[in-house]
C-alpha cells in the first residue's frame, strides 16, 4: 500500500476523510498537526513563551510523542482532548513557527511512518511538499472560507464570525510563514469539498488509493 497525504487548511474536512479512508484500505492514520498541538502543551505547561526559540527547543527535544488509533500521547499521557483547548489552539502556530521545532516534527512522523511499516495516511498541512514530497498520493481538501468556518463553529459551539476571523488570521500565517508554508504539493489531487457531501469526498478520495493500491 502506498503513503497517502492530505493537506489542507483547517475546515475541510481532513481528519474525518483520513479516518474513512484509514478504515477502509485499513492503513494506519496520522495526525501531524496533533503533533504540534502535543508540543506547544509541553511549551506552556514548562512555563515557556511559544516566542521563546531556544527555550521552546529545549522544551521540544525533552518530550516524545506518540499516536495510536487516533489517540496522541505526550510523554505516555493521553492528551488528545486537553491538545484542542484554546490555550493550545492560541499558541501552536508560534510554536510551529520555530524551524528546529519543525525539523524535529517532520524526523518524528517520518519515524512514525516507518515504524507503522511503511504504508500509512497522512493528515497536515505540508506533508505532501515537506515531509513525504514523494508520496504515491497526494490530496489537497480545500473549501470556501464561510463553509470552513460554519463547519469549525458548529463542531466547537463558537460564534461563526470569532472562528471565521481565527481562520482568516491562521490561513494569513500558514501561507506567509517563512518555512514550510501552507501551499498544494507538487502533483497533489486538489478536491473542493464546500458543496461535497462527506461520502462523495471519501468516495473520490477512495477512487485515487484504489488505483495506486
Amino acid at each position: 500500500m502506498p503513503i497517502v497525504t492530505i493537506d489542507g487548511p483547517s475546515g475541510t474536512g481532513k481528519s474525518t476523510v483520513t479516518r474513512a479512508i484509514a478504515d477502509r484500505f485499513a492503513l494506519p492514520f496520522l495526525d501531524t498537526g496533533a503533533f504540534y498541538r502535543a508540543a506547544t502543551l509541553a511549551v506552556l505547561e514548562a512555563g515557556v513563551a511559544p516566542e521563546d526559540g531556544p527555550a521552546v527547543i529545549e522544551v521540544v527535544k525533552g518530550i516524545t510523542i506518540d499516536q495510536k488509533y487516533g489517540v496522541t500521547y505526550l510523554d505516555g499521557r493521553d492528551v488528545s482532548e486537553r491538545i484542542r483547548d484554546a490555550d493550545v489552539t492560541g499558541a501552536v502556530s508560534a510554536v510551529s513557527a520555530h524551524p528546529e521545532v519543525r525539523r524535529m516534527m517532520v524526523e518524528r512522523q517520518r519515524e512514525w511512518v516507518e515504524a507503522e511499516g511503511g504504508s500509512a495516511i497522512v493528515e497536515g498541512r505540508d506533508i505532501g511538499s515537506v515531509v513525504f514530497p514523494d508520496a504515491e498520493v497526494k490530496i489537497y481538501l480545500d473549501a470556501r472560507p464561510e463553509v470552513r468556518a460554519m463547519r469549525r463553529a458548529m463542531e466547537s459551539g463558537e460564534d461563526p464570525r470569532t472562528v471565521a476571523a481565527a481562520i482568516e488570521r491562521r490561513d494569513r500565517y500558514d501561507s506567509t510563514r517563512a518555512v514550510a508554508p501552507l501551499t498544494v504539493p507538487e502533483g497533489a489531487v486538489v478536491i473542493d469539498t464546500s458543496d461535497l457531501a462527506f461520502d462523495e469526498v471519501v468516495e473520490e478520495v477512495s477512487r485515487l488509493v484504489a488505483a495506486k493500491s
